[in-house]
């Protein structure tokens, strides 16, 4: 089954530094198969016969402890859930949409409706969020680096795990899942 790994925290200003080549070694290394990397900051597409996603997450999260000595969050997700954010993001129903500013968060576990109130997201106007299940889909009016909603105030705000990719990173990586790796 093939499954896809957002790591967090990996490679961003100097901390945290993991070469992929090193990375996709150490996880052939714990059997898992066709290990593919895609750009520096932590998105690796695994096969495995484990089903669940928790397991394969901590199995990967073990490892680079284990192997780098890094803690890192890592949040599995599969094609199905990829698919679900292109057909969900509200953003890309709105006419003229710079791609360019939208992002997805994706989170540790499923949210509550209520979770919209607790990010308290008005006092970050004119940026935008809305959650869906798993994923908070973001539009930042001015850009990511500009913002305080970002991946710490979501996971301090919902005591949640987050990891925020943007969308072209998104689109790719649904891309790479459709070309059977």
């Amino acid at each position: 089954m093939k499954h896809l790994a957002l790591l967090r925290g990996i490679n961003v200003s100097g901390h945290n530094m993991i070469k992929m080549e090193a990375l996709k070694a150490a996880l052939e290394a714990i059997e898992f198969t066709n290990v593919i990397t895609y750009i520096q900051s932590g998105n690796v597409f695994v096969e495995t016969e484990e089903e669940s996603s928790f397991g394969v997450g901590f199995k990967i999260k073990q490892e680079i402890f284990k192997t780098f000595g890094h803690e890192v969050p890592v949040i599995v997700i599969g094609k199905n859930d990829l698919e679900l954010c292109f057909k969900n993001n509200p953003f890309l129903k709105q006419k003229d949409v710079d791609a360019k500013k939208l992002y997805v968060a994706f989170i540790s576990k499923e949210l509550s409706s209520s979770a919209i109130n607790e990010l308290k997201i008005s006092q970050f106007k004119p940026d935008e969020a809305v959650i869906d299940g798993n994923r908070i889909f973001i539009k930042y009016d001015i850009g990511a680096g500009k913002t305080r909603l970002d991946q710490k105030y979501i996971e301090k705000k919902l005591n949640v795990t987050a990891t925020i990719r943007n969308w072209n990173t998104v689109t790719k990586l649904l891309e790479m899942y459709e070309e059977e790796l």
